[in-house]
Parts: structure tokens; C-alpha cells; sequence
């Protein structure tokens, strides 16, 4: 499957990368409650999420797969939503 380039808030574009996105979505779960296998759990399903809903996509914006990132894994536990909405970076 070939993945979109992501449009950045800057407006710069960057390739889609499935690490950062687990990445993030994985240390949300951890600064909640959920053990490491829970939030490995989370965090699959979340990519399975995403990579459905950027399937056939050239070019997405980083707000748009943050909104769906949030949604997905919010199903899953509202607690580590909470964590990965509030948590941006900001460089």
C-alpha cells in the first residue's frame, strides 16, 4: 500500500509515517493507566483504523489524520484520547 504525503501545519509536505503515528498514539497510553501490552493493543487497532481511512488518498492534512487518530483511539479509551489530543507538539 503506498501512503500520501501529509501537509503539515506549515504547509511544508513530509511523507506519511506509520512509526510517528504509533509512536504518539503509544506514549498517550502510556501516560494513562494502561499497561504496555494494553496500549500495544490500542495502538494496533488505531493504525488498522488509519490505514483504512487513508487508503487511496494522495495527500492528507496532518489535521485531518489528527482528528482521526483522536476518534480512534478515543473508541478505545477516552483517558489516552485525552492524553494524544492535549499533548501536541509545537515546533
Amino acid at each position: 500500500m503506498t501512503h500520501p504525503h501529509i501537509v503539515k501545519r506549515k504547509e511544508h509536505e513530509e511523507p506519511y509515517d506509520n512509526h510517528k503515528v504509533y509512536a504518539s498514539c503509544y506514549a498517550a497510553c502510556l501516560n494513562t493507566s494502561l499497561s504496555k501490552k494494553e496500549a500495544e493493543t490500542i495502538c494496533a487497532e488505531v493504525m488498522t483504523d488509519l490505514d483504512r481511512w487513508i487508503e487511496g488518498k494522495d495527500m492528507v492534512r496532518s489535521e485531518e489524520i489528527f482528528k482521526e487518530i483522536t476518534q480512534s483511539i478515543y473508541r478505545r479509551n477516552k483517558e489516552a484520547a485525552f492524553m494524544y489530543k492535549t499533548h501536541l507538539d509545537v515546533s
